[in-house]
């Protein structure tokens, strides 16, 4: 099967035809190559357009209605941390590093702990909808503030590298044949990625990255195959790579630009920590999970099994690349743009239709980051802004205005991600770009939230001088490297500058400066202000989760252990709202108590929770055998088809 696979996407190599043209112009001239592309982009319009049947919320929109299974939120996750810009980013260090390119992947274990058992049961059960939510039930509205214009800003620059990113794989092939230029490609990606997000929300969200996270790590696997089939086998492959390339971290510091101990600190740290805590299209994803525990699956089962093979995946057409040239520089050249070795191998090694295939892939990567950020952004705004400005002014109105509203916000996104990713596409690699405004950007959010959950004796003030007073610093770091990040960067050199002398500044040890001046100015202004009283931050730190789950609970929580019933289900108009009535038997197997949440979901697992919905039972039970009464409103919320079996169990 596989050696079917590799010859139907692998060509001959003409070194002729190398000459007379790049094989990358030569697939895109192919019917079959647009096609496929083509083909692709209407395939997730179509996902759009479908899941915009299950939006009759903002709770839908922007959560998918927090009823999904952990395994279709571990590939969304995947495909939201698999951007477009990975393919490139990464291969582009492959080629100029070996395997070392992909250590960034081997630091997100180290916080995840910290996430599945502070960050996540805080949020989940606190019912938080957005990050900046969070800053005012832990501080106040001022910090809200604060945190809401940081978080925009993070968001909209990520959209602005998502585009960026798409239009540079594509802009080989494009300019060719239809004259088209950077940020004409940008406004024809920008104009696909709104519209299917601006109508599909949250669940188009979910089932589109559900496709798109297995193409991404089969294309990258299976493009890995391809070269290494190409080269003659892996010990061919191996044998092409000098020493150094083979080695997982890079040089310490000796290199400035790209060395071990500022990536550790800009991505290892910052990165990891911003992803996991701070960015709310990930918050947003870990929200619509049915449970908490089905959202700690999720999290371990992506940091341990589908890491590593998404790191593969993003690095190996650099390695693959640099094999090539170092054997075969008529075919690739060593002195190839870091930033086109991605397309550049993928077209040498693979047929126009091969071709087609892994440039979709890369689109589904693009679609399953921007399309997670543009809805973050929508929710962020509604639920932040727009929301809290109706309140104020005594207006109230109905859950369909928010929702129209979040389409509206989820348009005007895109177009300012569009202005962001002109001023990206001005720096010399999208792995500096990236690099750059991920660890100027996100250190004041990380050092406000992670203080935030795990010390309970930060501040309010303290939280407010973190983004104000740390943002200062961020600048003066920036302006005079020399003075405030030269004592911290472990000896590394800085860049050389355009003359040739040291004074290119430092590309990723900033970051250190950045965190600890974040950090430290949060430490040192909590210690000498007051600190707030347990009852005010209950639920609110990692030191008062079950205080959290007692919230969410209405009580008590109830942790006998109970069965999964199967049952047949009827509207019942004459229960409660948001409630289900089961009979005697089947209330004692559930060992649910009256006024318990029970997770009622289509009998149907593959589904992974799409039919499903969150409902309370009723204390009194019915008499008339194993059928659960629906309220109208709970069968509306979950779906549910006619004639389909539904299990409902006790959520824990």
């Amino acid at each position: 099967m596989l050696s079917s696979l590799l010859a139907l996407a692998q060509h001959a190599a003409d070194p002729a035809q190398a000459e007379a043209m790049t094989a990358t112009a030569a697939a895109g001239q192919s019917p079959v190559f647009w096609v496929i592309v083509i083909g692709y982009f209407m395939l997730v319009l179509g996902f759009g357009a479908y899941f915009a049947g299950f939006n009759r919320s903002t709770s839908d929109f922007f959560f998918g209605g927090r009823r999904f299974s952990w395994w279709l939120i571990t590939m969304s996750i995947v495909a939201t941390g698999v951007g477009s810009h990975s393919f490139l980013k990464y291969s582009s260090k492959g080629f100029e590093h070996g395997f070392s390119s992909s250590m960034t992947y081997m630091n997100d274990w180290f916080f995840v702990p910290l996430f599945m058992f502070g960050w996540l049961p805080i949020i989940y059960y606190m019912r938080v909808r957005s990050i900046p939510e969070y800053f005012e039930r832990r501080f106040n509205p001022q910090v809200r503030v604060l945190a809401t214009v940081a978080l925009l800003l993070f968001m909209l620059g990520y959209i602005g590298i998502g585009f960026v990113t798409m239009a540079k794989t594509l802009l080989p092939i494009i300019e060719p044949h239809l004259g088209w230029d950077l940020m004409t490609i940008t406004w024809v990606v920008a104009v696909v990625a709104g519209v299917y997000i601006t109508f599909g929300g949250q669940t188009a969200v979910i089932f589109t990255d559900l496709l798109q996270g297995f193409v991404l790590l089969f294309a990258g696997v299976f493009l890995f195959l391809l070269g290494l089939d190409f080269l003659g086998g892996f010990d061919a492959f191996w044998n092409a790579l000098p020493a150094e390339f083979k080695l997982p971290l890079a040089n310490f510091n000796d290199d400035p630009g790209f060395n071990f101990v500022g990536v550790f600190w800009q991505d290892a740290v910052a990165g990891s920590i911003g992803f996991l805590f701070m960015n709310q299209g990930l918050i947003m994803r870990f929200m619509a999970c049915r449970s908490v525990n089905e959202g700690r699956k999720a999290a371990a089962f992506n940091v341990l099994i589908a890491l590593p093979i998404s790191a593969i995946a993003v690095s190996n057409a650099g390695w693959i690349g640099r094999a090539i040239a170092n054997t075969s520089p008529e075919l690739v050249s060593p002195a190839t743009d870091p930033d086109k070795v991605f397309v550049t191998v993928t077209a040498l090694l693979t047929t126009p239709a091969g071709f087609g295939f892994f440039v979709a892939a890369v689109t589904a990567a693009l679609m399953s980051t921007v399309d997670t950020l543009i809805n973050a952004v929508a929710a962020v705004t509604i639920n932040d802004i727009y929301r809290p400005l109706k309140e104020r002014r005594g207006q109230t109105p109905d859950d369909k205005h928010y929702l129209r509203a979040a389409m509206i916000v989820s348009a005007i996104a895109t177009l300012i991600g569009v202005g962001a990713a002109w001023g990206f596409s001005q720096f010399d690699s999208l792995y500096e770009a990236h690099g750059f405004f991920q660890s100027t950007l996100t250190p004041p959010l990380v050092a406000a939230i992670f203080l935030a959950i795990f010390w309970k004796r930060f501040t309010t003030a303290g939280a407010i001088a973190t983004f104000l007073v740390g943002g200062v610093l961020i600048v003066l770091g920036n302006q005079l490297p020399e003075v405030f990040v030269r004592p911290l960067a472990h000896g590394t050199p800085p860049l050389p500058g355009e003359d040739g002398s040291a004074g290119g500044g430092y590309v990723y040890i900033g970051a250190l400066w950045n965190l600890v001046a974040c950090f430290g100015t949060g430490i040192v202004v909590s210690l000498f202000t007051q600190h707030h009283r347990r009852e005010e931050t209950d639920g609110l730190t990692m030191w008062t989760v079950e205080s959290a789950r007692r919230f969410f609970k209405g009580g008590e929580p109830n942790d006998r252990p109970g069965f999964t019933m199967k049952l047949r289900w009827e509207r019942h108009a004459e229960i409660p709202h948001g409630t289900v009535q089961v009979d005697r038997e089947t209330l004692e197997g559930l060992a649910a108590d009256g006024g318990e949440i029970v997770y009622v979901t289509d009998a149907r697992g593959w589904l992974g929770g799409l039919r499903s919905t969150h409902a309370k039972v009723l204390a009194e039970p019915h008499d008339h055998g194993e059928v659960v009464y629906v309220a109208p409103d709970v069968a509306d919320n979950g779906h549910f088809l006619p004639g389909r079996m539904l299990k409902v169990e006790k959520e824990m």
